[in-house]
C-alpha cells in the first residue's frame, strides 16, 4: 500500500507581511536608538582616544621623570577642585574635548576633481593615435575608453595642474625608437602646459611612462669656495634625482650689509647673512686619469658661458697658472689682469698668437720633465705638478681676423695642448657661441669630450653639442647659466651655473661684486696690474 503524499503548505504574501513589518520596524527603532546615544558614542570613543593618548604618554615619558609630572598632575587637580566652580568647569572641558576627539571625520574626497577629471581624460584622447591598433583585442586606448586604466597614478598642484603622472602603455609600442619616444614627450608636454620644464621616465621593461614636473634650479648661489677635492671643478648644480653627491653652498647674498667703509670684515658678514644648505653639484675631474681633461661650453649672446669660464678661473687660480684669451676684447677677464696665478690676460691677436706658442711650448716642456722623471723613478717635478689652464673666450672672432691678415689660426697653436695636456696637466677651456660653432677647428671639437650649452637651443642643437638628447623638455625663457652639461659619455644633466659677474660692472650688485671679490688672489708684485694699483692711488 503506497505512502499518501503529504499537501505542500505555501506561506502567500499575507503571510509574510508580518515579519516584514516587524522587520522595519526594528530598523527604524535602531536608526533612532543610533541617532539618540550618538552622542553617547562619540563621547566613549573621545574618552578612549584620550585615554590612549595618555597610557602612550605616561610610556614615552622616562622614568625619572614620571615621578614629577604626576605630583604636577596631582597639584593641578588639587588647585582645580579649589576653584569656584572648578570641577564643573573641568568635567565640561573634558566632554567638549572628548566629544571633539571622538568625531567622525569626513573621510577625503576620493579621485579627481571635475578639471582634473576632464584634463586626464584629454590627454587620456590625444594618446589614443599613438598608443592604439586595430588588431588589438583588449586595447588600453580607444576612443571614449576608461582613462583610469592606462593611468595608474597622478598628481596636481593648488591651481589643478598636473604634476605628475604615470601611464602604461602596449607593449607593441616602439619605445626604443627616439622619434617614438619624442612624439609622446612633445604630445605630454603639449598638453600639460609649456611654461614648465618635465622630466620624462621611460622604464622599458615594465611599458611604464612617468612625467614629472621639475622645480627651478635656484639662482641664488653666487661664486665662492668649494668643497671639493684637488682636481675637481664645479660647473654648476642640477637636481637631486641626479648624482649621489652633495655640496654645502652659501644661497643669497646679503646686500644691504655689503660695503659701507669697513672693508673684508663687512663683507664675511655679507656671506654669513645668507643661508646654507646642501646642494648637489656637476663635478668636472681633470688630471692625468682624467677621461675629459678639456672642456668646451657653447651657448647664445647673454646666456652665461663667461659666467661659467670666470667661475673656472676662480676654482683653478688658488691650486693652478691660467692663460686667458678674450677673443671678444670686451674686458669681461680685466679683473684678473695683474693677479697672482694669471699669466697673461690677452685680447689682441699679437698678444693671443705669442702667449698660446708659448703654451704650446709649455706643455712639450712639461711632457719632456714628467717622462724623464718617471723613466728614474722619480716624481714629476713641481713646476709640472702644477695645473695651467688655458681659457678662451669666442676664438672664432680672433681665427676670423688672423684669416683676414694672412696670420696663423690661433687654434691651431691649440692642437699640442689639446693633444698631450691630459700627461703634462693641462687644462683647455673653450667658449663660443652657438652661432659660431662652425668656426671652431677639428682638434677643438675632438678633444674637448666635457661639454656644456648654456641659454634656449634647439632640440638638434644640444644633440649637435652634447652627443644625446636632454632628459628634459625645453622652457620658452631661461635664466643666465642655465642649460645642459655631459661629461663624456656620461648622462646629460640640467646645470644652473653660479652666479659670477664681472666685479667692474656697473650692473653687477653689490652682495655680487664683493662674493668676487673676496676669491680673486692679490695682485702678482711687480706685475703691471700691480703697478697700475699703485699708480691710481
Amino acid at each position: 500500500m503506497g505512502r499518501l503524499p503529504l499537501p505542500r503548505l505555501r506561506f502567500g504574501g499575507a503571510g509574510r507581511a508580518p515579519f516584514r513589518r516587524g522587520r522595519e520596524f526594528a530598523r527604524t527603532a535602531a536608526d533612532s536608538a543610533a541617532d539618540v546615544f550618538h552622542p553617547l558614542v562619540a563621547l566613549s570613543r573621545g574618552l578612549r582616544v584620550l585615554a590612549a593618548g595618555g597610557r602612550r604618554r605616561w610610556a614615552e615619558l622616562p622614568g625619572e621623570q614620571r615621578g614629577p609630572a604626576f605630583f604636577v598632575a596631582a597639584a593641578c587637580v588639587f588647585v582645580v577642585f579649589l576653584l569656584p566652580y572648578g570641577p564643573l568647569a573641568s568635567v565640561i572641558g573634558l566632554l567638549g574635548a572628548a566629544g571633539w576627539a571622538g568625531r567622525v571625520r569626513a573621510p577625503a574626497a576620493p579621485g579627481p576633481g571635475t578639471d582634473e577629471t576632464e584634463r586626464l581624460g584629454l590627454i587620456y584622447e590625444a594618446l589614443v593615435p599613438y598608443f592604439a591598433a586595430a588588431e588589438d583585442p583588449d586595447p588600453l586606448y580607444g576612443h571614449g575608453g576608461d582613462w583610469t586604466r592606462p593611468f595608474e597614478s597622478f598628481a596636481f598642484d593648488e591651481d589643478g595642474r598636473l604634476t605628475r603622472l604615470l601611464l602604461r602603455y602596449p607593449a607593441y609600442f616602439t619605445d626604443g625608437e627616439p622619434g617614438a619616444r619624442a612624439r609622446i614627450e612633445q604630445l605630454l608636454y603639449a598638453k600639460s602646459g609649456r611654461d614648465r620644464e618635465y622630466l620624462f621616465t621611460w622604464d622599458e621593461e615594465a611599458n611604464r611612462l612617468t612625467l614629472e614636473v621639475l622645480p627651478a634650479l635656484s639662482t641664488a648661489i653666487c661664486a665662492q669656495r668649494f668643497v671639493t677635492a684637488p682636481g675637481e671643478t664645479v660647473l654648476g648644480f642640477t637636481d637631486a634625482s641626479s648624482v649621489r653627491r652633495t655640496l654645502p653652498v652659501l644661497e643669497g647674498v646679503d646686500d644691504e650689509t655689503a660695503d659701507d667703509g669697513s672693508g673684508a670684515d663687512n663683507a664675511d658678514g655679507a656671506a654669513d647673512a645668507a643661508t646654507t644648505r646642501d646642494v648637489p653639484p656637476v663635478l668636472w675631474r681633470t688630471g692625468p686619469r682624467s677621461t675629459e681633461p678639456h672642456l668646451l661650453a657653447l651657448g647664445r649672446p647673454g646666456s652665461g658661458t663667461t659666467t661659467l669660464l670666470r667661475s673656472i678661473l676662480l676654482q683653478a687660480l688658488p691650486h693652478g697658472d691660467v692663460l686667458v684669451v678674450d677673443g671678444s676684447g670686451s674686458g669681461e677677464y680685466a679683473c684678473l689682469s695683474g693677479r697672482a696665478g694669471v699669466l697673461a690676460v690677452e685680447c689682441g691677436l699679437a698678444g693671443v698668437l705669442a702667449t698660446l706658442e708659448w703654451a704650446g711650448h709649455e706643455t712639450e716642456r712639461r711632457l719632456l720633465a714628467a717622462n724623464r722623471a718617471r723613466q728614474f723613478g722619480h716624481p714629476p717635478p713641481d713646476d709640472v705638478q702644477r695645473p695651467l689652464w688655458i681659457v678662451l673666450d669666442r676664438p672664432s672672432a680672433l681665427s676670423h681676423v688672423a684669416a683676414a691678415d694672412g696670420r696663423t689660426d690661433p687654434q691651431e697653436l691649440l692642437q699640442v695642448p689639446l693633444r698631450h695636456g691630459r700627461a703634462a696637466n693641462v687644462r683647455v677651456v673653450v667658449a663660443e657661441q652657438l652661432d659660431a660653432a662652425e668656426g671652431l677647428s677639428e682638434a677643438v671639437r675632438f678633444h674637448t669630450r666635457a661639454r656644456v650649452v648654456l641659454g634656449p637651443a634647439s632640440l638638434e642643437q644640444t644633440i649637435a653639442v652634447l652627443g644625446a638628447p636632454p632628459p628634459t623638455t625645453p622652457v620658452p625663457e631661461l635664466p643666465a647659466g642655465r642649460g645642459y652639461a655631459r661629461l663624456g659619455a656620461g648622462p646629460v644633466h640640467r646645470l644652473q651655473v653660479p652666479a659670477t659677474p664681472d666685479p667692474y660692472d656697473d650692473a653687477t650688485s653689490e652682495g655680487q661684486r664683493r662674493a668676487v671679490l673676496r676669491l680673486l688672489p692679490t695682485p702678482d708684485a711687480g706685475s703691471p696690474g700691480e703697478r697700475a694699483v699703485a699708480t691710481s692711488t
